[in-house]
């Protein structure tokens, strides 16, 4: 028996990660790279607002970027508000538009919440509010007592019932305008994400494509990123040899095209 992954037999480890969060997929990826011993990963990742960027302490990586080349682009910053964007699902989205659900006052809520919130405690730049159930289905008073509690704040010493928060839920067009547009920009801002790890890989040799591997209406998360030692040809074909797909069609545009080599004084991470 042969090992599609290269070696003999019992030899190499395909490393998964599905739904890595943060810098996790990241910290996969460079694990495969700095270790001979992994012959492929398959990496699947979520929660890009939670990647570590630069500035960092010394001695600490970053999990974006990664590449060289991105490195060097002007302009290549990602705010916190831009990763967290592109966490959302457009297709999902779109549906609830189409249906002028009902949920979508969800984000009206959350707008004013976090604006009563701030008001009340400035320091809360980004509260970390976490998912109230079916909160559409609520009024906004009983949205807010549930809320926040959980930023440490006491509802009965924030005004919920205030002609200013009652003007705020009027402007609810407004904030799912605002909330369209920015979806709008997310599967850019994870392209890019997901082009700097696989230039990171390419940059020190390896064969890699992002593969869409099922439809994104089903899971938002549907592209893999897929790395071998050895060509992604022999290695889909020796796991799957019913399989007709070739390594080019799961390489992205620019098939072929080598990025730059690192910059001098960069160091690989």
């Amino acid at each position: 028996m042969t090992n599609p992954l290269g070696g003999p037999a019992g030899e190499g480890v395909l490393v998964t990660g599905l739904h890595a969060c943060g810098d996790l997929s990241p910290a996969l990826l460079r694990h495969f790279a700095r270790s001979p011993a992994v012959a492929a990963v398959a990496s699947v990742a979520c929660c890009h607002m939670k990647l570590s960027t630069s500035p960092q302490p010394p001695g600490c990586l970053v999990g974006y970027p990664l590449s060289a080349w991105v490195a060097g682009l002007p302009g290549h910053e990602l705010s916190y508000r831009a990763r967290e964007g592109a966490c959302h699902a457009l297709e999902e989205y779109v549906r609830r538009l189409d249906g002028a659900s009902g949920s979508l006052r969800a984000h009206c809520y959350r707008a004013v919440l976090e604006t009563l919130i701030r008001a009340a405690d400035p320091g809360k730049k980004r509260p970390g509010v976490q998912t109230v159930k079916k909160a559409h289905a609520l009024s906004f008073p009983q949205y807010a007592r549930l809320g926040l509690p959980r930023v440490g704040l006491d509802p009965a010493a924030v005004p919920l019932d205030s002609e200013a928060v009652e003007a705020m839920l009027e402007q609810q067009h407004k904030v799912v305008a605002f909330f369209s547009l920015t979806l709008l920009l997310a599967p850019l801002v994870e392209t890019l994400i997901l082009l700097d790890r696989l230039l990171y890989l390419r940059e020190r040799g390896f064969h890699c494509a992002l593969v869409p591997l099922f439809d994104p209406r089903f899971s938002p998360r549907n592209l893999v990123l897929v790395a071998a030692r050895t060509p992604l040809g022999a290695v889909l074909s020796g796991l799957d040899e019913d399989s007709d797909e070739d390594e080019e069609v799961a390489e992205p545009p620019g098939e072929g095209w080598n990025p730059p080599a690192p910059a001098a004084g960069h160091e690989p991470q």
